[in-house]
């Protein structure tokens, strides 16, 4: 209480006397002064400091000399695109910048040039034309032409101006470069949205999640927030990363945070068997018996719960999973197994149905395509078909169904409680020695947030 009073005392003498309060203010201002004054005789005085004069001649380059190199500088375009369904030879040339009729007419009339333009579309292509936007040369690069070559080749085709303004071209079939790289980023909606944000191939996205599919429920526990960091292999071409097929790649190593929880995998080669998978750091394999989908990646349309039957009409348990997915979507066997039953029944049209280790059967309906027959001994992963919408199907989507000794599982209960592989002793050392290496890749990874960079 003293204290309220003696502050509004100071209070109201302020206001009564507010050239009193400045000159008090001034006076002890002035008294830092005099003590400032006091103290800095102490440093020493500049003006007696020693000085040296040092003075070092600059060349410089004559100006009219760099303006006249500037002035005879040709400017020229360098660009790379894809190619498209819809394009034409005067199309693609002007996405691209140049405008040359002569190079145009070339594309359409050359044999060796118009492929450029036909078969599959995605086409890497570079292009590079001068000031005037006249095409001084083109390079293609796509799959290799026999099918045994394009997981490790590429063909490039390469389109030049000659000196007398006419071109040629000529085609050729190269190796594929490995390229290790470094990639992250954070979930907003979807996976693929995020990877997609980050420039990480759809192949190694799926791999991802294959990777982590006994830890986390891709289609049901994903969360706005959760961030991933990957090492992963490329397949280049001339330096740059193909997008076809082969050149998916595969992922090294890999760390998902999910929900606040992180989680760690690796990819390593027993060296003693030639086997490969993939281990959580602590040498548990994160390969099980059975794969949580049988699908890449799709979403879940529905689950293994009662539902309303879009035929029927009525309420009834759904004693499988439906995932919706374009028709043509490849579907995999999610363990190893042999056919039991490859053709078409009633309601699922065309199926598959595997047989399984302890009576346990998968079934895979409504297929578009059957890539296998029966009796044929298949491994877990292989393609077996394709999605579609024979039998009772409303839409393109894949009803797949899981049976032990004959009744309808959760497929997804069953492959979290299938069993895992353990590292062999003999194997530690090694692992242990991958793991502290990938463990400072992927601490690079998460610090790129959003990216992706060569780990050259």
């Amino acid at each position: 209480m003293d204290a309220k009073k003696a502050l509004a005392r100071a209070e109201a003498f302020a206001a009564r006397h507010p050239r009193a309060l400045t000159a008090t203010v001034v006076g002890l201002l002035s008294g830092f002064a005099v003590t400032a004054f006091g103290i800095a005789p102490l440093a020493p005085n500049a003006e007696d400091l020693p000085q040296h004069l040092l003075a070092e001649p600059v060349q410089t380059n004559d100006l009219e000399a760099q303006l006249a190199a500037l002035a005879a500088h040709k400017i020229g375009l360098s660009r790379n695109d894809l190619t498209r369904s819809s394009d034409t030879a005067d199309s693609l040339l002007k996405r691209m910048g140049a405008f040359d009729p002569d190079a145009a007419q070339f594309l359409r009339s050359d044999p060796l040039a118009r492929r450029i333009l036909q078969g599959r579309v995605g086409k890497m292509v570079q292009l590079s034309a001068d000031a005037s936007g006249q095409v001084q040369s083109i390079v293609v690069r796509f799959p290799a032409e026999k099918a045994e070559q394009q997981a490790t080749h590429f063909s490039r085709l390469s389109i030049a101006r000659g000196a007398d303004a006419t071109f040629s071209a000529t085609i050729e079939t190269a190796p594929l470069q490995p390229q290790v790289r470094l990639g992250s980023g954070t979930i907003r909606s979807s996976l693929f949205a995020a990877t997609d944000e980050a420039n990480i191939p759809d192949a190694i996205a799926s791999q991802m999640a294959d990777m982590f599919s006994g830890d986390i429920d891709f289609h049901r526990e994903l969360r706005k927030g959760d961030r991933f960091s990957l090492v992963y292999e490329t397949m280049t071409a001339d330096g740059e990363p193909i997008n076809w097929d082969s050149g998916g790649g595969r992922v090294l190593a890999g760390q998902f945070v999910n929900n606040g929880k992180s989680y760690q995998s690796v990819w390593f080669r027993d060296q003693a068997t030639g086997k490969s998978s993939f281990y959580g750091f602590d040498g548990q394999s994160k390969r099980r018996a059975f794969l949580a989908s049988p699908m890449e990646f799709s979403r879940i349309t529905s689950g293994f719960a009662m539902r309303f039957h879009p035929i029927l009409q009525t309420w009834r348990a759904h004693q499988g999973v439906d995932y919706g997915a374009p028709s043509g979507t490849a579907v995999r066997s999610v363990g190893d197994g042999s056919v039991d039953f490859a053709g078409w029944q009633n309601g699922f049209g065309n199926v598959i149905k595997v047989r399984h280790s302890g009576e346990r059967e998968t079934v895979y309906a409504h297929l578009s395509r059957i890539d296998v027959k029966k009796g044929q001994r298949i491994e877990q992963g292989q393609k077996i078909g394709a999605v579609g919408a024979t039998g009772w199907a409303t839409g393109p989507h894949l009803h797949f169904e899981f049976r032990v000794a004959g009744r309808q599982q959760d497929p997804r209960v069953i492959a979290r409680a299938s069993d895992a592989i353990t590292l062999p002793n003999y194997a530690r050392n090694q692992f242990q020695q991958l793991v502290a290496r990938v463990q400072t890749q992927l601490a690079v990874a998460e610090s790129m947030e959003g990216g992706v960079s060569s780990a050259d």
